[in-house]
């Protein structure tokens, strides 16, 4: 005889269900092969992930998915319970998203400098944005909503690499090696992969070592962001300014970021992430956000390594959002110029490593 139902378990199942089936309705993003003739002469071919195809337009839309089933299932998330993240915007965007899907009060905890295009969808999809003077001051703020709710703080800097799971359901990795299995070089020799959270990297990192590949994960850190010093000595306690590439890069050390997991760190000057912007955006015909030129320039550094080595291989990155959310700042000549100075020169730099 089966035990009764718990009270609270209809509305969990159904929640979980509305989630699930969100997750059904969609297809696989699609892996794109960039056109690089000087390198593929070489034997060398990259790909990005195009993340920018999720109903709200980036990566974050699997991690938010997998905090949102993480939290069900640990009973953190109830019935008309506020849901509160500290976020850049990508993953609060997102998370509004399964929040209106559940019927549930959003608030997003974030720097004012977050792009008004972020801002505006967290709104469409009902959300509430709570605005503080710096990245570092969010997490507390977030706690303390959270607080005067009753609510609950997802902490997607906490959680992560733990709620994503690298074996199977929603698996970023698996998808993209099922994706190269008809490529020349299907195994990669290299993924590269920014960190926000670090929990895409520990995903990649994982797997690659779960299926025994012999891929390696480079993060492409930004200037500011104090992820390259903690893979460098391990320390926890470091902090610094924090990234103004946005959606990369922290002030301090997040429980996400597994250092273990990552081969290599590589430090990019700002203007070489948004000159690297330009470039693919140039490239694939349309605009990028500045979280994927950092990418780029991690795989244009490594397939100019491997060719000056004449080493052979596939190295895959994600395109993770849009260009389009940051049109009036990262994709603004003026701002840019007030911002971060002359791009130009790194951007023609960029434009001969593929001449």
């Amino acid at each position: 005889m089966n035990a009764a139902t718990p009270p609270h378990s209809t509305w969990l199942h159904g929640a979980i269900a509305r989630i699930e089936a969100d997750f059904q309705r969609s297809a696989d993003t699609h892996l794109i092969p960039l056109n690089l003739p000087t390198f593929a002469a070489h034997g060398i071919d990259l790909y990005l992930k195009d993340e920018s195809t999720h109903p709200t337009g980036s990566l974050k839309h699997r991690l938010a998915r997998s905090l949102f089933l993480y939290a069900l299932c640990n009973g953190w998330i109830t019935q008309g319970a506020t849901v509160v993240e500290a976020s850049s915007g990508s993953t609060a965007v997102s998370e509004a998203y399964f929040a209106k899907l559940l019927g549930l009060p959003f608030v997003a905890v974030m720097p004012r400098s977050t792009s008004p295009e972020k801002i505006t969808q967290i709104e469409f999809y009902g959300g509430r944005c709570h605005f503080v003077d710096s990245a570092a001051a969010v997490y507390d703020e977030a706690r303390l909503l959270a607080a005067q709710t009753g609510g609950h703080y997802m902490d997607q800097f906490t959680y992560a690499e733990r709620a994503t799971d690298w074996r199977g359901n929603n698996n970023i990795a698996e998808s993209m090696f099922t994706q190269m299995a008809r490529e020349r070089h299907p195994i990669p020799r290299w993924i590269v992969v920014g960190a926000g959270t670090g929990g895409t990297s520990a995903t990649m990192g994982r797997y690659v070592r779960y299926q025994r590949h012999a891929t390696q994960v480079c993060v492409p850190d930004p200037v500011g962001s104090v992820f390259g010093q903690y893979h460098r000595t391990g320390d926890l306690t470091l902090t610094d300014v924090g990234s103004r590439i946005e959606g990369i890069g922290r002030p301090r050390v997040e429980p996400s970021f597994m250092r273990t997991l990552i081969d290599r760190m590589m430090d990019v000057p700002n203007v070489d992430s948004v000159a690297a912007m330009r470039v693919l955006s140039s490239l694939l015909g349309r605009r990028v956000g500045p979280s994927t030129g950092t990418n780029f320039i991690g795989m244009l550094t490594l397939a100019s390594e491997m060719r000056t080595a004449k080493q052979q291989g596939s190295i895959l990155s994600l395109l993770c959002d849009s260009g389009e959310r940051y049109l009036p700042t990262y994709h603004d000549a003026a701002w840019v110029e007030k911002s971060f100075g002359d791009c130009s020169a790194a951007e023609e730099r960029i434009r001969a490593l593929l001449a």
